[in-house]
Formats: structure tokens, C-alpha cells, sequence
């Protein structure tokens, strides 16, 4: 087993969630890459930050987590990575549309503690 630790790309409006998620990811040895809105988030994504794995909310500031979903399945760089919406929209019809987008999986943040996502992470990482 290679001892380089898996980059996530955190994309996430809300800074004091981002930082709660970021702490538990460098606990169990990940490195985090943080965007604070869609824009910045597909921009590090497709230029250079490579991450093994997106965890991106839908609720955010310039391009909502959808739109940014979306545009890293169309784009060449970037459409096999998988990507985590992490969100508060738990209707059916959100999670549907997230799935149909290509999400690899959808969690509901109000379900889970942030250790929580940290595990289903991992399950995706395997």
C-alpha cells in the first residue's frame, strides 16, 4: 500500500462546517482541500488541485453544488472523480437529480456527526 494520502476537495459555504469536516479528515491522515463557493471549488478541481475525492454541498454562493456536479462530469480532467453531495436537501427529487448528475453518493448533514462522513468517505476510498 502507497503511503500518499488521499487528497478530498472540500467545497463548502459554510467555513465553521468546512473547518469541523477538515479537522476530522487530517485526523484520520487525508489531505483537505477547502472552496468556499461552486466557482472556486470547479476551478481547483480542473486546475490542478487533482483530488481523489469531491465532497461538495448544493447550497452555495456563484454556482450551487448541482451546477458544479454537472460541470465536472462534462468536463475531460475531471468526470471520474468521485463526488460526495453533502447537504441539507434531503428530498427525494434532490437526491434523484444528484444521482442522475453522477454523484457517487449523497449524504444528508443533519443525519450524520462529521466522524460519520469521515467513515462513508473512507468506504468510498477503499
Amino acid at each position: 500500500m502507497s503511503d500518499k494520502k488521499s487528497t478530498i476537495l472540500l467545497i463548502e459555504d459554510e467555513e465553521m462546517l468546512s473547518n469541523m469536516y477538515e479537522i476530522k479528515f487530517v485526523k484520520e491522515g487525508y489531505q483537505v482541500k477547502k472552496a468556499l463557493d461552486g466557482e472556486i471549488g470547479f476551478k481547483m478541481a480542473s486546475e490542478g488541485v487533482k483530488p481523489d475525492l469531491i465532497l461538495l454541498d448544493i447550497i452555495m454562493p456563484k454556482l450551487d453544488g448541482f451546477t458544479v456536479l454537472k460541470n465536472l462530469k462534462a468536463n475531460a480532467s475531471t468526470k471520474d472523480i468521485p463526488v460526495i453531495l453533502l447537504t441539507n436537501l434531503g428530498q427525494d427529487e434532490d437526491i434523484k437529480k444528484g444521482n442522475k448528475l453522477g454523484a457517487t453518493g449523497y449524504l444528508i448533514k443533519a443525519n450524520l456527526t462529521p466522524a460519520q462522513v469521515v467513515e462513508k468517505i473512507k468506504e468510498v476510498l477503499k
